[in-house]
C-alpha cells in the first residue's frame, strides 16, 4: 500500500509500479480487488476551496464524506444524491470512482448530475485538470462525468469538484403499503417526492418529502401512510446489503430480499441477482456481463496506452 500526502506524490505513485490501483475508505472492497500495488488515497484530504454563494466545493478526493456533509449542513447546503455509506468512512474520490448514489438520484440525478471538475493522473503520470469549479458550460469531452463509474481504470482521482443544492427547511418520511401502482402514481404526481424507496420484503414503500413543514402536512394527508422518523434514510445509506443492480419497477415484486431504491431503478441485496454489480464479497464483479461501448476503448487508450491500470473487465 502507498499512501501519497500530495498530488506530486500521487504522481509519483502511479508511476512507481508497472500495475496499480487507487483505494479510499475500501468500503466497497470487491470493486479494488485486483492484482496490482493500491494506492491509498486517505492522506489526500480536506476542503481545498468551498463557495457558498456559488454553490461549490473542491476537495481532495481522500477527504471523508462525512465531513463534507457536516461543512455543507454549517451552510445549510447538502449533496442530493445522498452519498452512500457515509458512517463507514466513504472517501469522494470513491463516490465519484464507484458512482454509486443514494435515494435521492429519484428527484435531483446521481453523482454524474453534480461532478463539476476532476484532477486526476493517467496512466503515463500526466497530473491532469479537466472541467470547471463553478457552474457554467464548457465545450469538448466531459471527462469528470466519464471517471464516475469507472471505478479507478483510467485514472487516479486526487480531487474534485462539486455543486450543491440548498437544504430542506423539513423533510417528512411517510410509510405506506407498496405496489407499483402507488409508486407510479406518486412518481408521477405533483408531489415531487424527494425519494421512494422499497424496503426488503417488498411490502413497505418510503416516501420522503422536503420543503416548507406547512406544505409537507398538507401532502402527507393527501398521499396517505404514516409518518416515521426520517432517520431511516441514514439506516439506508448504510446499507449492509453487497450487490447492487439495476431493475425496472415491474421486478420489483421478484427482489423481495433486497432493499430497492431510486423509484425502482436499483436494487442492493445479499443474493445474486440475475445482472448487477458485486460490491462486497467473492462472486464476480460483474455479474450478468456488462455493456461495452467503443468510447471506452478510446478513452482507455489516449489515457492508459501502458495498461498501468487494471481494466473493467479485470
Amino acid at each position: 500500500m502507498i499512501s501519497p500526502a500530495s498530488l506530486t506524490e500521487l504522481r509519483d505513485a502511479v508511476l512507481s509500479a508497472p500495475r496499480v490501483i487507487a483505494v479510499g475508505a475500501e468500503t466497497k472492497p470487491r470493486l479494488s480487488a485486483v492484482d496490482a500495488v493500491k494506492i491509498s488515497t486517505r492522506q489526500l484530504r480536506g476542503i481545498t476551496e468551498y463557495d457558498p454563494s456559488e454553490f461549490t466545493f473542491t476537495a481532495l478526493a481522500g477527504m471523508p464524506v462525512r465531513e463534507i456533509i457536516a461543512a455543507l449542513a454549517e451552510q445549510g447546503q447538502y449533496l442530493p444524491f445522498d452519498p452512500m455509506l457515509v458512517e463507514a468512512g466513504s472517501t469522494i474520490g470513491g463516490v465519484v470512482a464507484s458512482g454509486l448514489s443514494g435515494p435521492g438520484r429519484f428527484r435531483f440525478g446521481g453523482v454524474r448530475d453534480f461532478i463539476l471538475g476532476v484532477r486526476f493522473v493517467d496512466g503515463m503520470g500526466r497530473l491532469l485538470r479537466l472541467g470547471g469549479k463553478v457552474v457554467k458550460n464548457a465545450a469538448g469531452f466531459d471527462v469528470p462525468k466519464f471517471l464516475v463509474g469507472s471505478l479507478g481504470r483510467f485514472g487516479v482521482i486526487g480531487e474534485v469538484t462539486f455543486k450543491v443544492f440548498p437544504k430542506p427547511s423539513t423533510t417528512l418520511t411517510l410509510s405506506l403499503p407498496y405496489s407499483a401502482g402507488t409508486m407510479a402514481r406518486i412518481a408521477n404526481s405533483r408531489f415531487e417526492a424527494a425519494a421512494l424507496d422499497v424496503l426488503p420484503g417488498s411490502e413497505t414503500l418510503l416516501v420522503k418529502l422536503g420543503g416548507p413543514g406547512a406544505a409537507l402536512e398538507v401532502l402527507a394527508r393527501e398521499i396517505g401512510g404514516q409518518i416515521i422518523d426520517n432517520t431511516i434514510w441514514d439506516e439506508i445509506r448504510e446499507t449492509p446489503w453487497s450487490y447492487k443492480t439495476d431493475i425496472t419497477p415491474d421486478q420489483i415484486s421478484n427482489f423481495k430480499a433486497a432493499h430497492v431504491s431510486c423509484g425502482g431503478s436499483m436494487a442492493f441485496s445479499h443474493t445474486l441477482p440475475a445482472r448487477g454489480m458485486t460490491l462486497r464479497g467473492d462472486a464476480p464483479l460483474w455479474i450478468g456481463g456488462r455493456p461495452c461501448f467503443a468510447i471506452e476503448a478510446a478513452v482507455k487508450q489516449a489515457l492508459d496506452p501502458q495498461q498501468r491500470f487494471p481494466t473493467l473487465d479485470d
